[in-house]
């Protein structure tokens, strides 16, 4: 699993709310257009296909950043959600 922050600045409300629905799905919001996920490869490609969807080339941003091992672990945060990292085993 690799953990995203994903933001997004879409102008249009109806998109920007499908976007939001969408990453309520996938992850915890920790800001307005701020999302913090932890996906397998599979679940991210599947989120990138959907919301290639949504995405209006021209006018919308949506970012996706990963944070891995040590990057994850230097994150401050300051108010707000904790951050929910990977699990470390998964049981099948």
């Amino acid at each position: 699993m690799v953990f995203y922050v994903i933001s997004y600045d879409i102008p249009c409300d109806k998109r920007r709310l499908k976007v939001a629905k969408l990453l309520e799905g996938y992850g915890q919001r920790v800001q307005w257009s701020v999302f913090e996920c932890c996906l397998r490869p599979d679940q991210f490609q599947q989120l990138q296909k959907r919301l290639r969807r949504l995405y209006c080339s021209g006018e919308d941003s949506i970012r996706f950043y990963p944070l891995h091992g040590q990057l994850l672990e230097k994150v401050e945060i300051w108010g707000g959600p904790l951050l929910q990292s990977p699990p470390q085993s998964v049981i099948v």
